[in-house]
């Protein structure tokens, strides 16, 4: 089973989705994940813990029990690829998880973190009433009511930094093409001050973040591709300054060369097999 929720307002504004999954049967065990720019807040909903792997040894680095959050990603992440699992997923829209933490965003980036040291023993309780739930639609219910009560009137206010808003909706739109000096031109503040807005609001610098998305825009683009394309002109095209400005970004947010991930994945994006 495998079903999607998209929130209604208000709480759409700030959560893209929520995926409830089980029995998935894939052929691998663990897969790389590979950055994205969102960030999550997960129920596992089986015993078993869910294990993060070092993204060489595949030796297990870290464990993860009942629920936890995981920042925005600035490296890839090897995770095992659900089989046998039973989950929930509450996936943020970019750079909108910021009402729903009680710090500033950049203090998880690149980390999983247990949920209850973060929301306390709420979110404790809020999985026991997912393991009574017998339906589906139940559980994205009480997902939404929490969230709605961590967030409280932080979900009705306007940002208190809305240029990191307009900021991000202008990155997501056009990555290949945004150079953030003619961004930091329209923003109105100084340079300083609007990167420590975007890092506490969104968890990563802007010059981070770019580079995540002008990356995520290349992997989109790579999908229509079943064979090496002309490197040189596919790094071009996705905003890259040359081919090995592309081959760097791409190996440090991958772990793969462009022609090994064309060879390694799989029809789910951002999932590539290693065992």
């Amino acid at each position: 089973m495998l079903r999607f929720h998209q929130p209604s307002s208000p709480l759409g504004r700030f959560v893209e989705s929520l995926v409830y999954f089980e029995g998935l049967d894939p052929a691998h065990s663990l897969e790389r994940f590979l950055p994205d720019g969102n960030t999550e807040l997960i129920f596992s909903l089986s015993d078993e813990p869910q294990h993060i792997h070092d993204n060489v040894t595949l030796k297990v680095v870290q464990s993860c029990h009942r629920s936890w959050v995981s920042g925005v990603r600035t490296q890839p992440i090897t995770i095992p690829s659900g089989r046998n699992s039973r989950m929930l997923v509450a996936a943020f829209r970019k750079g909108a998880a910021y009402p729903f933490y009680p710090f500033p965003m950049h203090e998880i980036m690149d980390t999983v973190v247990n949920a209850d040291l973060v929301f306390g023993s709420s979110i404790l309780s809020l999985r026991e009433q997912l393991l009574a739930s017998k339906y589906v639609e139940v559980m994205f219910h009480l997902v939404e009511k929490f969230l709605l009560e961590q967030a409280g009137d932080r979900i009705h206010l306007e940002s208190p930094s809305r240029c990191v808003e307009f900021a991000v909706k202008y990155l997501v739109c056009e990555p290949h093409k945004t150079r953030l000096l003619s961004l930091s031109d329209q923003i109105g503040y100084s340079q300083k001050h609007f990167i420590d807005l975007f890092k506490k609001q969104v968890g990563a610098t802007p010059k981070r973040y770019l580079r995540i998305l002008r990356f995520q825009h290349a992997i989109h683009k790579l999908e229509a591709h079943a064979s090496p394309p002309d490197w040189t002109g596919f790094a071009l095209r996705t905003g890259f300054y040359d081919q090995a400005h592309f081959i760097n970004d791409f190996r440090s947010f991958s772990g793969f060369t462009p022609a090994e991930y064309l060879r390694s994945k799989v029809d789910t994006l951002n999932y590539v097999p290693v065992l």
